[in-house]
């Protein structure tokens, strides 16, 4: 088969009623839509960020510019269709991406499940742990989005440099799975991708093709199965009909009227803020909700961090496609991983990955690095670039590790805002400066917690994986939504709203301790079993590739 030549329609397209609205088009929002398209229900997607083909994401430092939108309360600069949607907080900093797929357009694509002590937490629904079915999500989110350890990997400069740094800890790096494919493949989805070229721009979205997105993957599919998919248009609030569901949005680039779709059900996958914002202003015009709403936001412990002159090249610097350096390939935006776990702590263990800055940010780093003194050969780089230079030294770590997710997500002036005044003061964070600048110093560098530390965007703790706001519970007192996502009618008891369901990050009742995503897939697989179940509906999950292949030798 081949790929449609863009996957969302004209606005005029959209029909005034569908069986189910699907707000968000990222890893639980792409999930519903093509289960649900598969099952046979009439499916509409609606996606406040724009389609971005394969070969139009940023790589040059102009374009990245035009990518990003930066959010103070209610003030934003840049467009409100940026790749790059930066919250800057009084408390924490958040990053989220925005775009027909959602985060993973611009993320490192790693695919980790969670240490088994996390689902043991009694923050979770029982059933969470009892039916089964998490292991089966699980399962179907790794069939399509197909997360790979790069046989290379070990070979590559910027995992030989975290081996080296890996040894104060006395426990050698692994290979990381990612959602990159490696070899030139069909995917699941019927779609023809071409193998990783090594480029290490996968954080400002992949221009070869080989990213296992959710564009390339569930969103596809969903198409490919009759769903209508529409972008750059923003939702504000749900209402609530006597048969079914009232979707208020505008056009996200502030030009044209608010309009409305109607549905039978409703998925908001629009993200931990996105969804818990669009539930709040929904509660705020009469929606009954649990309390909880807003409560449990998680940070997932992250830090990205630096190690400065080091005695080991580390190449970490992406290159581009075309690429604008080839003498030594970089890899994925990560590659390799130490994982820590705490036998006696699970919230004391981290995993440290190595990570890449993407070639559209290479003309950054020695204005970084020079602005706060911390490179002394930062001149050098000026002349001979990020790749031959003292920064092509620069180790860049990605940390994941756990918080006490006791950050709250409310409305100031109709804007998602967190409130975490004492986030800084987390364990955490001491814990992983401790971890970080011992591996920088055991390979003669320097750790470097934040380069941005001199711009408005540096004081604070930022996340790249925010979690929770609609965390899950037993009951509407313990949560925003059940094991199965549907949210809860009140502020107590297990009355739900029927057909009003969350699926993405902000149903996380707890941190993770590693990156979210296949724990986001396999979630939102697992609602869309029960939503089968509970509406005796079916859908088969066979690759479209081997349904062709069926078809061509009948």
């Amino acid at each position: 088969m081949q790929q449609p030549e863009t996957l969302s329609l004209d606005r005029a397209a959209m029909r005034p009623a569908y069986d189910v609205v699907v707000v968000g088009s990222g890893y639980g929002g792409g999930i519903a839509a093509s289960r649900l398209a598969r099952a046979g229900q009439r499916v509409c997607v609606l996606e406040r960020g724009r389609e971005v083909p394969v070969g139009g994401f940023p790589s040059r430092m102009p374009e990245l510019r035009r990518e990003l939108q930066v959010h103070s309360g209610k003030k934003r600069s840049g467009s409100g269709t940026g790749l790059y949607d930066v919250r800057l907080g009084s408390d924490i900093n958040v990053v989220v991406g925005c775009g027909l797929g959602g985060g993973s357009l611009i993320n490192a694509g790693v695919a980790l499940r969670p240490d088994a002590r996390v689902f043991a937490d009694r923050a979770w629904p029982d059933p969470i742990r009892e039916d089964g079915l998490l292991d089966l999500g699980f399962a179907r989110a790794a069939d399509m989005l197909r997360p790979t350890r790069y046989a290379g990997a070990p070979e590559l400069t910027k995992y030989r440099a975290l081996e080296a740094a890996s040894g104060v800890f006395g426990k050698a790096p692994v290979t990381a799975p990612i959602t990159v494919s490696f070899d030139d493949v069909v995917n699941p989805a019927g779609l023809a991708q071409r193998a990783c070229t090594l480029c290490g721009d996968c954080c400002s979205g992949c221009n070869v093709g080989a990213k296992n997105s959710v564009a390339v993957t569930y969103l596809a599919d969903a198409k490919m199965h009759g769903a209508e998919i529409f972008t750059e248009l923003s939702v504000s609030h749900v209402e609530k009909l006597s048969g079914g569901w009232r979707v208020h949005f505008y056009p996200t680039a502030d030009e044209g009227e608010a309009a409305t779709v109607d549905a039978k059900t409703v998925f908001l996958g629009a993200g931990t803020l996105g969804s818990t914002e669009i539930l709040l202003r929904s509660r705020e015009r009469g929606l009954g909700t649990s309390d909880r709403l807003g409560m449990g936001f998680s940070a997932n412990g992250d830090i990205i961090a630096f190690a400065l002159g080091g005695k080991n090249r580390a190449n970490a610097v992406g290159v581009g496609e075309p690429p604008k350096f080839t003498e030594d390939p970089v890899g994925t935006s990560v590659a390799g991983q130490i994982e820590l776990p705490d036998d006696d702590d699970l919230n004391a263990s981290m995993i440290i990955q190595e990570g890449t800055m993407p070639s559209s940010v290479a003309p950054l780093l020695p204005v970084f690095f020079i602005a706060g003194g911390r490179l002394l050969g930062a001149a050098q780089s000026l002349i001979k670039g990020v790749y031959k230079g003292p920064l092509s030294h620069l180790q860049s770590f990605f940390c994941v590790s756990h918080d006490d997710a006791e950050g709250r997500l409310v409305l100031k002036d109709d804007a998602i805002a967190v409130d975490w005044p004492d986030v800084a003061s987390q364990d955490v964070y001491a814990r992983v400066d401790d971890a970080l600048t011992k591996a920088a110093e055991f390979v003669g560098g320097r750790y470097i917690k934040n380069p941005l530390s001199a711009t408005n965007m540096g004081s604070r703790p930022a996340t790249a994986h925010p979690l929770g706001g609609c965390g899950m519970g037993e009951t509407a007192e313990s949560g925003t939504v059940n094991h199965k996502c549907q949210v809860f009618a009140s502020p107590t008891g297990e009355e739900t709203h029927a057909g009003l369901y969350v699926c993405d990050g902000s149903v996380m009742p707890r941190s993770l301790g590693c990156n979210p995503l296949l724990t986001i897939s396999a979630l939102a697989e697992r609602a869309m079993v029960h939503f089968a179940r509970d509406h005796n509906l079916g859908f088969d999950t066979e690759p479209i590739r081997l349904q062709a292949e069926l078809e061509a030798t009948a």
